[in-house]
């Protein structure tokens, strides 16, 4: 996993294709990290696809997966969208 800065990162799936993605937030549950992103190249896109992915560490690297666990997703996800508002709340104060 590549860093762009603070936004942007590249993964490589297992066949070996890259994607890079923009990440649009993230956060700790359970003892977990978890990060919301979408494609990079449909940031401008009114329908953007978000994906959750819980990133956890794997013989030292960073690794990437999808979240399985339904009960986990919804979680995750109600915690991203609550946080992702408290942002807009804050900065339209």
């Amino acid at each position: 996993m590549e860093d762009f800065g603070s936004d942007f990162i590249t993964i490589t799936d297992e066949d070996g294709v890259e994607y890079e993605l923009e990440i649009l937030s993230e956060l700790d549950y359970q003892g977990a990290h978890y990060l919301a992103v979408v494609p990079a190249s449909d940031a401008d896109e009114e329908e953007l696809e978000v994906s959750l992915l819980r990133a956890d560490e794997e013989d030292g690297e960073p690794i990437l997966s999808a979240i399985t666990d339904t009960e986990e997703l919804e979680a995750v996800y109600q915690l991203m969208m609550d946080q992702l508002y408290e942002d807009e709340e804050d900065s339209e104060a």
